[in-house]
């Protein structure tokens, strides 16, 4: 079991992350959480797992957890058995049979005598067969770290699991292994993730925003729907207070002016009966307070449903505002841009047990598959001209392609926001229409001297996006690197609908099903076929 009563964080300069977290997951309850990049998924997970402390309230759990992080950097310099916690136990395994049964070795295997037998069917079952538990973890790809960690739970058996995006960097395979653990275990799951076929699988959906965590009992298509109907109503509330808010102008104008009049006709009369001026003056006074007064009361009403209003509207979702907005491909759809015959990659040893033949024309789709390591990133580089096959045709037609990484090296870390939005400013736009620009993709003043370096992966996506609005020009090919990694699910419906504008020809390496989908692709390129 897992509980949070009254749980905050803040950083260190004292911001508030989150505040009043009351949570309880029970026994073998499969929960996801979600919520915006920044909103502290991550943070929460840490804190159950016991790496870091929260700022104030109490956490509870019957077993220390086991966690997998979404990132693998810190474990680079050390070997895979020690970030799996089994280096001591193996190691002194080894020393016992060779004849060193010390007490210190046998307390520190503590009868453990399946350990490394165990080590390596967990790794053969995540597809890394004859992995050396030595080799460190640096070494690795992204996908086989994660497989490594997940790995772990089959050797440590723990009651608890913290998954922070799991899916991420995985292949195809990996994600069907990952999906069925999920289904068939009876370990207590708690699992960051926008993969939404993963998301299906768990029976509950905690949202975490500033308002703290929102339960809800079912899976990811359940809370979709319940999303819906809270929207539908928010959308009511926002006409309703609309409504309201004009209804209060009009009666404040009509008050004032009918008071106006009573004001002007009382003065007039004051005037014909000959009344002294101080009594006049004093009347005067009275109408002016009273019609202070009116205005006041007015005045109040009209603030306290604008306030309403403001709330109501930073409540509905910014994904309409962003629009692309370009200028369509130059070229005409049908043209062929790439050919490729009878490629390979590599001297002594290639890459792909058989030569490729594909062709790329304008105005198409594209995914390109395989498992990891199959050379997904060597092709790209290829398509884009970076690199010369070892063997074979290749005839690439003049094209202007935008490649988007993983890490969006597209945005120059090195700028701050809006020196790398005026980057990009090729049709001289005056300065007030670049940040115009910004604004409608949610980078407010507050962003404009910001650095690119301090920016989350989905903020990254979104000045990229705006940078191309700002270019103007449409790129005739983007390619996109596994785009969903990093992202929540809300910047990964903002690129999906931003791709749906785009005219010109597209390729994606992704392993992500429903993204594939909203994105129509309609052919691939399946690099097993050639491994």
């Amino acid at each position: 079991m897992l509980f949070l009563q009254d749980v905050a964080y803040a950083h260190p300069n004292r911001d508030t992350l989150f505040s009043d977290i009351n949570l309880v997951i029970n026994k073998q309850d499969k929960t996801a959480l979600i919520g915006h990049n920044g909103a502290g998924k991550s943070i929460l997970l840490r804190i159950l797992a016991g790496e870091i402390a929260p700022t104030a309230g109490m956490v509870k759990t019957n077993s220390k957890p086991y966690y997998i992080p979404q990132l693998f950097g810190q474990f680079n310099e050390i070997t895979i058995a020690q970030a799996l916690g089994v280096s001591e136990k193996i190691n002194a395994l080894k020393d016992i049979l060779n004849g060193e049964a010390t007490e210190a070795n046998l307390t520190m295997l503590n009868d453990d005598w399946s350990i490394d037998e165990r080590c390596q069917l967990a790794l053969s079952h995540w597809n890394l067969p004859d992995l050396d538990l030595n080799v460190k973890m640096g070494m690795l790809s992204g996908g086989q770290k994660t497989k490594v960690f997940l790995a772990g739970i089959m050797i440590h058996n723990p009651e608890i699991v913290l998954l922070d995006e799991p899916s991420n960097h995985l292949d195809t395979l990996g994600r069907s292994i990952l999906y069925d653990y999920i289904q068939t275990t009876a370990h207590t799951l708690l699992v960051v993730s926008h993969d939404r076929t993963l998301l299906n699988l768990l029976s509950t959906v905690l949202e975490l925003s500033q308002r703290g965590i929102t339960a809800y009992g079912g899976n990811f298509d359940f809370y979709l729907a319940q999303k819906t109907i809270e929207n539908d109503a928010l959308n009511q509330d926002l006409k309703s207070k609309e409504k309201a808010l004009r209804k209060a102008k009009d009666t404040e104008r009509e008050t004032m002016e009918r008071q106006q009049k009573l004001d002007s006709r009382g003065k007039k009369k004051q005037e014909k009966a000959g009344l002294p001026t101080i009594l006049m003056n004093t009347l005067k006074n009275n109408a002016e307070r009273s019609t202070s007064k009116i205005k006041g009361v007015h005045a109040e009403k009209i603030e306290s449903i604008s306030k309403d209003l403001s709330q109501l509207r930073s409540e509905i979702s910014d994904i309409g505002k962003m629009k692309l907005d370009l200028d369509n491909s130059a070229l005409h759809v049908g043209k062929i841009l790439v050919t490729a015959e009878n490629l390979t990659v590599g001297v002594n040893r290639q890459l792909w047990r058989k030569p490729l033949d594909f062709q790329i024309m304008s105005g198409e789709r594209i995914v390109i598959k395989g498992a990891n390591g199959s050379g997904k990133t060597t092709l790209i580089r290829i398509i884009l001209g970076d690199l010369l096959p070892s063997k074979g045709n290749l005839q690439r037609a003049e094209f202007k392609a935008t490649y988007i990484d993983q890490d969006y090296s597209f945005i120059d870390n090195h700028l701050s926001v809006s020196q790398q939005a005026q980057r990009f400013n090729t049709g001289m736009l005056q300065e007030h229409e670049v940040k115009t620009r910004l604004n409608r993709f949610l980078f407010t003043r507050e962003y404009w001297d910001k650095p690119c370096a301090a920016l989350s992966g989905g903020e990254k996506m979104r000045l990229m996006l705006c940078s191309l609005t700002i270019g103007n020009q449409a790129p005739d090919m983007i390619i996109l690197d596994e785009p969903t990694n990093n992202l929540d699910i809300h910047n990964i419906e903002i690129l999906t609908n931003a791709i749906n504008e785009y005219q010109g020809t597209l390729l994606v390496v992704s392993h992500d099903a429903y993204f594939l989908q909203r994105v129509q692709v309609a052919r691939e390129i399946d690099l097993s076929k050639f491994s």
